[in-house]
């Protein structure tokens, strides 16, 4: 293959003409001509010449544009290979010019369907001759160089000042090439997916843009990247930065399930204090920062180098309190001056703002690799309302109780499995996460409660007249009854085990208010 390849003949067909004159100004002073494919130029004609005119003439674009650049004039100017006689004799004797240089951005589907385009209007937005002339731009990248990311327009320009394009450019936009008509073809095939209802396809396909390429991953011996998905859901991945050093892969990891979880609360102001992407503290309050110190009492040994999400946009006095110990971040949906200012002292805290909450209701699909392939799920947007509690004990939980309850149910929706979460006042005071065994995440929840209550100087831990849940049923009365033993007085949990009747009877030996949902929340 040739090194250098020195531009002289371009083809643009973008559909974001922002900026593009300005930034093609340039070219004729190195050397190089362009146009655009149009309703009058024709499908070909590129502004250089009267060879192979006659041609494109009697092909213009047809079909309200859906025919426009499928042409041999253009494919055989860009796949011809430049050194190969029988190519080259083609090309001349049907008035073929060269295309050294493909600059196509795609119709805006991604863009259509966010904004909520129908059906018609989504399919008219599905671009052919767009793809179809960067494959070939692609393929033939030992003498074609195509651009399709507006990003690249400047390292172009770059390399047009030292007389061409390097081998390894043309290589690294050809890679880049079949990323994007890959993505695009991935957003096409998932939108015939839901518009279809289709829930499992016969190849799914999923696509990111590079957001950040980070430190390490899990741990520093594992190269990480962060992409975007380009749903614009408010969260870590489209948050603004407003100061602290670059987010880590976990960062962002315990960023995300802290936003989600705050984002279930939108009764009022709500902290949830996220460790290793597990709650340590979650509760309302009157203000921010009450909830804010609620959450942190829950459990201030796991707070410390925790991340912080708040529902609300963050206030001076929250800001200042967060400050008294080391947090890694805090991610609301604003900030006012104050509070930005009372975080600037401290330069290694990021502080991300979202301008909304996630919609926790809202559909989507969450998928993991696993060895040989990957799993692929429905978004567990379950949500359980008042009305959707059955009382199953003898004794009913009082309007209070009931509150408490469904605080605790919304956490426990967040918290590894097996998860058992107790709430008392509208937080959190302990919470056992990850175990084998339910019973083990109940004895650990208490045991963190009490704690906790020596270090506040407390009489007895707050578990005592709380509310438990449980994201599972319970298989056998035992872990309920170490709840009891922790002084809990109601419980919410899914139901349908084979022994419901012996736990059940189990709550009413112990004087409990137990309530059934029908919805577990595993998670793993």
């Amino acid at each position: 293959m040739t090194d250098i390849v020195p531009l002289k003949r371009a083809l643009l067909s973008v559909s974001d003409k922002g900026g593009l004159i300005d930034w093609a100004a340039p070219w004729p002073t190195k050397g190089l001509s362009w146009s655009r494919p149009g309703h009058r130029q024709g499908a070909a004609r590129r502004g250089t010449g009267g060879q192979g005119r006659g041609r494109a003439d009697r092909l213009p674009e047809m079909m309200d544009g859906r025919v426009k650049t499928l042409h041999p004039m253009v494919h055989g100017g860009l796949l011809a290979l430049r050194e190969d006689a029988g190519h080259r004799a083609s090309m001349e004797e049907h008035g073929i010019l060269p295309i050294d240089l493909l600059v196509v951005n795609l119709y805006p589907f991604e863009a259509t369907v966010a904004r909520g385009g129908d059906y018609d209007d989504c399919v008219e937005n599905i671009d052919i001759g767009g793809p179809a002339m960067l494959r070939a731009a692609a393929k033939n990248h030992a003498w074609v160089t195509v651009i399709t990311d507006p990003d690249d327009y400047a390292p172009l320009l770059a390399q047009l000042d030292q007389g061409g394009t390097t081998l390894r450019f043309r290589q690294e936009m050809a890679a880049n090439t079949y990323a994007r008509t890959a993505a695009y073809d991935a957003a096409v095939s998932a939108w015939f997916a839901r518009s279809l209802e289709t829930p499992a396809p016969r190849r799914r396909a999923f696509a990111g843009t590079l957001a950040q390429t980070l430190r390490y991953g899990e741990n520093p011996h594992q190269s990480a990247a962060f992409y975007t998905d380009g749903t614009g859901r408010p969260g870590v991945a489209t948050a603004v930065q407003h100061q602290g050093k670059e987010l880590s892969y976990n960062n962002i990891n315990d960023t995300d399930a802290a936003f989600e979880l705050v984002a279930e609360f939108t009764d009022g102001p709500a902290c949830a204090i996220i460790k290793h992407a597990n709650p340590s503290g979650v509760a309302r309050g009157r203000t921010l920062l009450d909830a804010y110190k609620a959450a942190f009492d829950c459990d201030r040994t796991s707070a410390f180098g925790g991340i912080v999400a708040l529902n609300q946009p963050l206030d001076a006095e929250t800001a200042h309190e967060i400050t008294g110990i080391f947090t890694e971040v805090v991610i609301a949906p604003g900030a006012s001056d104050e509070a930005r200012a009372i975080f600037a002292a401290k330069k290694n805290l990021r502080l991300l703002t979202t301008e909304g909450l996630p919609d926790v209701r809202a559909g989507g699909l969450t998928f993991r690799q696993v060895a040989g392939g990957f799993l692929v799920q429905d978004k567990d947007n379950g949500f359980v309302g008042l009305d959707d509690l059955t009382v199953v004990t003898k004794k009913a939980p009082t309007d209070a109780q009931m509150q408490d309850l469904l605080f605790a149910w919304k956490v426990a929706k967040h918290v590894k499995s097996n998860a058992i979460v107790y709430v008392r006042d509208g937080a959190t005071v302990g919470v056992g996460a990850g175990q084998m065994s339910r019973v083990d995440s109940a004895l650990i929840a208490a045991k963190k409660a009490e704690r906790m209550a020596e270090v506040l100087g407390l009489p007895q831990p707050l578990t005592i007249g709380s509310a438990v849940a449980s994201d599972a049923f319970f298989p056998f009365p035992d872990g309920l009854m170490e709840a009891a033993a922790a002084g809990a007085t109601c419980v919410i949990q899914p139901g349908g085990s084979m022994r419901d009747a012996e736990v059940i009877a189990a709550a009413d030996a112990a004087g409990l208010a137990m309530v059934f949902t029908g919805m577990r929340h595993f998670r793993h």
